[in-house]
């Protein structure tokens, strides 16, 4: 099955968000293959992510055999590795990647959740996610347990250390009363912090609420404030969904980071390296929950690679045009089952990706 051409294009969508995420978020590739088959994987990166494949990774894999997928990430990570290792480079392979292991699935007639795993899960649990401070976690609380989700997350990142200290304390407070206590509770700062000790205590104080856990308090790159941290702190530290590849979430578990780990598929690498780093998750007894799980690529892993207990997060409303999954009852699921990844994105936007419509 050799690759006969990589296309690759930014896809437009009236509900994309403005900033980094519109922009930056997402690449869609398609890899054709002599065999008929066509994958279709979705990276990160934006514009320059695009170039990075067309340039770069393209005339790599053009005329290869689409079946060694670990060896041509390892041929692709080689090639960037001078200018890439993490960021745009590696959002870039993520999206090849994924397109590879569509390939994969389909060439065996298998979902890419049964290649990984004969037995893997049918569904999943779901969290949904509700904006603390912008006043509208109430709100969404009740949305959320009239859909039948039991976890929530709630996003604090608008909120300052120490200035609005008492009022976050006061709406997971609320929050926590309402859903009582078999309802997991999380709270994502999205590395709006700096102060590790204004985090600590912040922690301390946010231990009587019972969180799963407390997500990207400080930057991504403060590996020294996290380590500090996840050792002090009585709430689990949850971080990951910016850091790249196997090699760099192995940095993380040997310091000791966090102790729940977030990869998002579409940007740490593909499907090559999260399965690897559910590996490294098993090794060292840490929890992985994959960023934005329950969108249909990162579903697939989720529910062949977790042995624990599995949790994918609810996703992106700007992504629901890429399909493949569905939310009942609080969860995930595959939708339809069909060969591959079971989404077919040239359909949904065939003009964008320079196809025609099936």
């Amino acid at each position: 099955m050799k690759i006969t051409s990589i296309r690759v294009v930014q896809p437009q969508s009236s509900t994309m968000p403005k900033g980094w995420r519109g922009t930056m978020g997402q690449i869609v590739v398609a890899i054709d293959t002599d065999a008929g088959l066509t994958g279709y994987g979705i990276g990160g990166g934006g514009a320059a992510a695009i170039h990075v494949v067309q340039q770069e990774l393209a005339p790599l894999l053009l005329g290869e055999d689409a079946a060694p997928v670990e060896e041509l990430w390892e041929r692709m990570y080689r090639t960037t590795l001078a200018y890439g290792r993490k960021g745009l480079a590696i959002m870039a392979i993520s999206g090849v990647d994924l397109a590879l292991w569509d390939l994969r699935g389909k060439a065996a007639g298998l979902s890419v959740a049964q290649v990984l795993s004969p037995s893997s899960a049918v569904d999943v649990a779901a969290y949904f996610t509700v904006g603390l401070a912008a006043d509208n976690s109430i709100e969404g609380t009740e949305r959320a347990l009239a859909e039948g989700y039991n976890a929530i997350k709630l996003g604090v990142g608008g909120l300052s250390l120490p200035q609005d200290t008492q009022r976050l304390l006061e709406g997971v407070g609320q929050v926590r009363r309402r859903i009582g206590g078999h309802v997991a509770l999380m709270a994502d700062a999205a590395m709006a912090w700096s102060d590790r000790d204004l985090v600590l205590e912040l922690a301390q104080s946010l231990a009587e609420f019972d969180l799963d856990w407390l997500e990207e308090p400080l930057a991504a790159d403060d590996l020294d404030g996290y380590a500090w941290l996840a050792e002090r702190s009585p709430v689990p530290i949850a971080g990951g969904e910016h850091e790249f590849t196997a090699r760099g979430f192995a940095d993380l578990l040997a310091r000791g980071c966090h102790h729940v780990y977030q990869p998002d598929i579409c940007w740490c690498g593909g499907l090559t390296q999260l399965r690897e780093i559910y590996g490294l998750g098993q090794t060292h007894g840490v929890r992985v929950v994959p960023h934005r799980g329950s969108e249909v690529f990162g579903l697939h892993a989720v529910l062949a690679l977790e042995a624990g207990v599995p949790l994918a997060e609810s996703g992106r409303p700007w992504m629901d045009w890429v399909g493949g999954r569905e939310l009942v009852a609080g969860r995930a699921r595959l939708a339809p089952d069909g060969p591959g990844f079971g989404v077919d994105l040239e359909r949904s936007m065939y003009a964008q990706i320079g196809g025609g419509e099936k």
